[in-house]
């Protein structure tokens, strides 16, 4: 077999090269790279380490023209959060036996940049979308579903949104916080929630926490502070709420790395946690473990959320058009900060 050299310029590999090298026809290699229907794993494999050994990448803008550039959009709302990572993880699991590849985008939680980053997701040519937290509203969430396969993760959505969900059912999350926190004895239970409402998942946490505190007959108790997701304002939001008239027993803050904050201003402030002060955080990611935190939080199996999500937006891309709304059940994870 004659030997193919890589060179630059215009002597890019070709997909004719890649036939060459593995000893298979060109129409063998396009259906690897199509992932067409009936490609034995033994094509696949010996395709595939051919395309290894030339450094073969087959342009973008080709493979759109026929039809597939095998790239997903994923945007997040920023880059801060760990509870991301988890979900990025699980659908990078999802895809390590595909041909497709993940680019990302940073909305920065502003639906202007959301917005702008789809639209050049779409331009790219992309083969579908998964949004994280999404900041659009629902008219314009739905035009772009009509236009590319879609999937929203942590966004209730109507059933006939045109695109998939993949949830955490984040009422319940909330009810479990507060019947744990009940059970420990704390009654003053305050919530430390997001400032905008441009996020779903934030009004069904609100919405399970009070409805929580009124089934426990702690209606009177029901105490909502909303603040950004900055060190300043988490910080400012903690100070005011721990130097006001009526200090809480007990805290649930709507994500993990709020309520590490908290614990740090908490700790600055002489406040013992949980003996002054019990918190509760949501997301169960792996700062939770570390000793000096030992937060108790909710855990809604991020990886899951993201292994879902990848594998409902690959059927999507392959022809499935009704909507799929998946829902993971949240479990408490018990540490020191509780209680116990």
């Amino acid at each position: 077999m004659a030997e193919i050299k890589a060179t630059r310029g215009s002597d890019r590999i070709t997909i004719k090269d890649v036939a060459t090298d593995a000893g298979v026809s060109v129409a063998a290699v396009s259906k690897v790279l199509r992932d067409a229907y009936g490609v034995s794993d033994g094509l696949r494999s010996k395709v595939r380490a051919s395309m290894d050994k030339l450094n073969y990448r087959p342009l973008a803008s080709a493979r759109g023209m026929r039809g597939q550039t095998y790239t997903l959009g994923l945007i997040l709302p920023d880059i801060r959060n760990p509870f991301f990572s988890d979900i990025l993880a699980g659908i990078n699991t999802a895809l390590e036996r595909t041909p497709y590849r993940l680019m990302l985008g940073i909305s920065q939680s502003t639906t202007h940049i959301e917005e702008g980053l789809v639209d050049s997701m779409i331009d790219s040519q992309m083969d579908g979308l998964i949004l994280i937290g999404t900041a659009e509203d629902q008219g314009r969430l739905e035009a772009t579903a009509a236009i590319k396969p879609m999937v929203a993760i942590g966004h209730f959505a109507p059933q006939s949104g045109g695109y998939d969900t993949v949830n955490n059912d984040d009422q319940l999350s909330a009810q479990l916080v507060v019947r744990h926190l009940v059970g420990n004895g704390y009654r003053h239970i305050a919530m430390l929630s997001l400032a905008s409402h441009t996020s779903t998942i934030i009004e069904e946490r609100e919405l399970g926490y009070r409805r929580e505190m009124i089934e426990q007959d702690l209606g009177s108790f029901i105490n909502v502070l909303r603040a950004g997701q900055t060190p300043r304002e988490i910080q400012a939001a903690t100070r005011k709420l721990l130097q006001g008239p009526v200090i809480p027993e007990a805290l649930f803050c709507w994500t993990d790395f709020i309520a590490l904050e908290v614990i740090s201003v908490a700790t600055e402030m002489g406040l013992r946690i949980p003996e002054d002060l019990a918190i509760v955080g949501h997301d169960n990611t792996r700062h939770c473990d570390f000793a000096q935190n030992s937060l108790t939080s909710v855990d809604q199996s991020g990886e899951l959320l993201g292994l879902k999500s990848a594998r409902l937006l690959i059927e999507r891309i392959k022809g499935r058009t009704k909507s799929e709304h998946f829902v993971v059940e949240p479990r408490i994870v018990v540490r020191q900060s509780s209680g116990g």
